[in-house]
């Protein structure tokens, strides 16, 4: 199999190839973008092997390409050139030994072989030649393209040894399994299985990072379901697993939880690609199993999980280290309003939508698009009415929207006009008239200008016993 061709439409194989003949090294392209170019997906980073200094290589590639800049990482012989819109990473062939505590190797200087079986999965251990004789051929010595052609994930060499070194491979496993609809090997499943306990010595980011392809993935519930039955998830993110499981008590079932947030996470993955709105979608229903009550009445409730999920948000993006920032914040507060929406279905009131609207501010089209794919009933007929009834919902939204701009609602009169007006100090009661005239336009008292405002707020003064000046308008 010979990728000649494929590789002249990308010059810098070429000059990839001159400069390595001209130095007497042995190249070879490796890894990710084989993998890639052999499923006709794009890929803009590209891994160049060489039998040698990769540095070295990197260095005169650099200087071919017009003395652009090189990174070079000597701890890891290691080097990165960005070139027009490619990423170029540069190392020696090299063989690999682990010690019990750390997936960091043990690294001596190898042959390609050598460096193809440290290779994480067959689909990545492919080599295209870019020397002079056998330029553009394909080296794949574990049959990475049947596996391809057989969609399945595969260790080039025992999977309970390439786990046990590196158990950060268990995720990788499951993320191009996800990414790319494949199967995992059933060998290579059960090394995951039996090495879960391993991902101990992995750091949080990293977990992190490989979860976050996960979730971006096309249908993410498939990596989902795979990290939760190899017993990984459970490693990492136990309150994820909690949601598992249906309990019956005289003859009344909840639903299983677990599976109707997967299904909610696809629901908004089809029309999403936002990791932190897929996020909320994991999240929205987290504090069920911290608030699941039976009621002989009514059956099964989780009254409050709305709100006692967004207090647990910020623990969870800690733990997790994710960011502790607006992302979490967007997250918390979709988290937390979930179901207003739903609620609103039932009697679509003015004010509860401008309540809505205020708190959601410009994140009520995410929260509208989690509430959407929040519907899950098997009843085709009830989701539809829901599907219709929001649509009423939405369309309030923007005609209250349009007439009261409450959306990033500014309160009309300030605190520090409030204590001009009456001479007041900073105090309790400013806060108290601000909360007041807030109320008032959100209940549709009055309208959302600075006249009916400072109107309403003369009246607030008289009853509140303040003095009586004219209020400058």
């Amino acid at each position: 199999m010979n990728f000649s061709e494929d590789l002249d439409k990308v010059p810098v194989f070429r000059t990839v190839a001159h400069v390595g003949g001209s130095i007497g090294y042995e190249t070879f392209a490796v890894g990710g973008y084989v993998r890639d170019l052999l499923l006709k997906r794009p890929c803009k980073d590209i891994d160049f092997v060489c039998v040698g200094s990769g540095i070295q290589l990197a260095e005169a590639v650099a200087k071919e390409l017009g003395n652009v800049p090189v990174s070079t990482f000597k701890n890891f012989g290691t080097a990165m050139v960005k070139y027009q819109d490619f990423d170029l990473e540069f190392v020696g062939a090299r063989k690999e030994s682990y010690r019990s505590d750390s997936r960091k190797p043990i690294v001596e200087d190898g042959t390609l072989e050598d460096d193809q079986k440290r290779r994480d999965f067959t689909i990545n251990a492919m080599a295209i030649s870019l020397n002079e004789k056998k330029y553009g051929e394909l080296v794949d010595p574990f049959g990475g393209v049947a596996h391809l052609a057989k969609k399945v994930i595969q260790t080039p060499l025992d999977p309970a040894i390439t786990f046990s070194d590196d158990p950060l491979r268990m995720l990788r496993a499951i993320r191009f399994a996800s990414q790319l609809n494949f199967d995992i090997e059933a060998d290579t499943f059960e090394a995951i299985v039996k090495n879960t306990s391993r991902l101990k010595i992995i750091s949080m980011e990293r977990i992190s990072e490989e979860l976050n392809k996960i979730i971006l993935s096309p249908v993410p519930s498939y990596g989902f379901k795979l990290l939760f039955q190899s017993g990984l998830l459970k490693e990492f993110f136990p309150e994820m697993v909690a949601l598992h499981g249906v309990e019956y008590v005289d003859n009344k079932a909840h639903k299983d939880n677990f599976f109707h947030t997967l299904q909610v996470l696809d629901n908004v993955s089809k029309v999403s690609d936002d990791l932190w709105l897929r996020w909320a979608a994991i999240l929205h229903d987290i504090a069920k199993p911290a608030t699941k009550r039976f009621d002989p009445e009514v059956g099964w409730t989780f009254h409050g999980h709305e709100d006692k999920g967004a207090r647990m948000t910020p623990g969870i993006f800690k733990r997790l280290k994710l960011p502790m920032n607006e992302k979490m914040l967007f997250v918390q507060k979709l988290v937390r309003l979930h179901l207003r929406p739903i609620a609103l279905v039932k009697e679509v009131t003015d004010s509860a939508v401008r309540r809505l609207l205020f708190e959601a501010g410009d994140d009520v089209d995410a929260l509208m698009t989690l509430c959407r794919a929040d519907i899950t009933s098997k009843n085709a007929e009830k989701v539809t009415k829901y599907l219709l009834n929001f649509e009423k919902v939405q369309q309030k939204m923007i005609e209250l929207e349009e007439r009261d701009q409450i959306r990033n609602f500014q309160p009309p009169v300030t605190g520090d006009e409030i204590m001009r007006m009456f001479n007041l100090p900073a105090s309790r009661i400013i806060g108290d008239i601000k909360e007041e005239i807030k109320e008032a336009i959100l209940d549709g008292k009055i309208r959302n200008t600075r006249e009916e405002a400072l109107e309403l707020l003369k009246r607030i003064a008289k009853e509140k016993g303040l003095i009586n000046q004219n209020v400058n308008q």
